[in-house]
């Protein structure tokens, strides 16, 4: 079977496989940087359109950190009105960051408000299952726990952690969520590759994306193929079908972990003193795996910040602990403290204003 067809059926079976992932009859906001794979996502979508019946509209994020980005850019656009696909530049201001997680903040936000403006709810990117088993690597050497090494998954949500700054609270808390979304995690690059060779779909080549002092790049061109060679030929499939294991337990475990706090009043309060509390009773008759996942969320809610393991692990030592116990300063002098069945966290006047008062989960 020849490459495009050999996508092109896995695609669609992955869409009647996770039917809620581009449903039919809706507009999907396509993120086009001009590579392999995104022009590749664009191939496959829009000769699928007529059997799904979608919208399709096509962004392009130019950082301007090349100086050839403005060419990349009108290279999607010409091929954008080649098929006649309505498509957009949005081009990235002066003051954000030029660093990886910058970009990619910028992008995302700037993507999920151009969709609030479309009225879609799905912006589709060319992610493969390549990008996968190189992030649940990434993350692997970063000390990721689960959710980390299950990142990037079919979809995710966007909102409301990208909603644009100029959407009040009240329309915000009524939009339906806007989802990422990666049909082509089950596609490999080298798949992708052949797709556009054969098509005739001429590649944008990014000159970042071969320099080995970006972490990211001198894993995906030397760590990866060093494993595949000396250690499993089939490394990306191996990685991959970890994700997708990983994936569904995570999910499990937070909606276990989400019985905690059906009852906030029970087992989440506020004392006396403003300071958030867990009930370390109710917390003990839960699994290891589930007390820190509560408790990671305890901590992440009223610190505002996401806790590390050693932190997680300080408080942990605390559901057995004599009254009077407490952990070191776990963020800005503020510590975990033991009062008969709660642990109880201490915050310092000066820092209670900076976060939140009540568990918010």
């Amino acid at each position: 079977m020849n490459p495009f067809k050999a996508v092109r059926i896995k695609v669609n079976q992955t869409l009647r496989q996770y039917p809620t992932l581009l449903p039919p009859q809706t507009c999907l906001l396509l993120a086009i940087s001009g590579g392999q794979d995104s022009l590749c996502l664009l191939e496959i979508l829009r000769t699928l359109q007529p059997k799904w019946g979608w919208r399709l509209l096509v962004a392009h994020c130019n950082h301007r950190w090349r100086n050839d980005a403005d060419l990349n850019a009108d290279h999607v656009m010409q091929l954008c009105q080649q098929w006649q696909i309505p498509s957009l530049i949005l081009t990235q201001p002066d003051d954000i960051p030029k660093t990886e997680a910058g970009a990619r903040q910028w992008r995302y936000s700037a993507l999920t408000e151009l969709a609030q403006n479309e009225n879609t709810n799905r912006i589709v990117t060319g992610h493969t299952l390549t990008d996968r088993a190189e992030t649940l690597l990434f993350n692997l050497c970063r000390g990721s726990g689960a959710d980390g090494l299950s990142a990037l998954g079919w979809q995710r949500n966007l909102t409301p952690e990208h909603i644009s700054v100029s959407i009040s609270t009240n329309i915000a808390e009524n939009m339906p969520e806007i989802k990422l979304v990666r049909p082509l995690l089950g596609v490999h690059r080298d798949e992708t590759l052949a797709v556009c060779q054969q098509r005739n779909l001429t590649i944008w080549e990014d000159s970042t994306n071969h320099d080995v002092h970006y972490r990211r790049n001198r894993l995906r061109h030397e760590v990866m193929p060093y494993l595949t060679t000396h250690f499993n030929p089939q490394l990306e499939n191996a990685l991959s079908n970890l994700a997708e294991i990983l994936t569904a337990e995570s999910d499990y475990l937070e909606t276990q972990a989400q019985e905690f706090w059906a009852h906030p009043n029970q087992f989440c309060i506020a004392t006396s003193t403003n300071n958030p509390a867990l009930d370390r009773h109710a917390l003990n008759s839960y699994p290891l795996a589930l007390q820190r996942r509560i408790i990671r969320h305890f901590l992440q809610s009223n610190l505002g910040t996401m806790p590390t393991f050693d932190q997680i692990q300080q408080v942990h030592g605390l559901i057995n602990a004599p009254h009077g116990s407490r952990t070191a300063p776990i963020h800005q002098n503020i510590s975990v403290a033991v009062s008969q069945n709660w642990l109880i966290l201490q915050i310092p006047p000066k820092y209670y204003q900076n976060i939140a008062k009540t568990a918010n989960l």
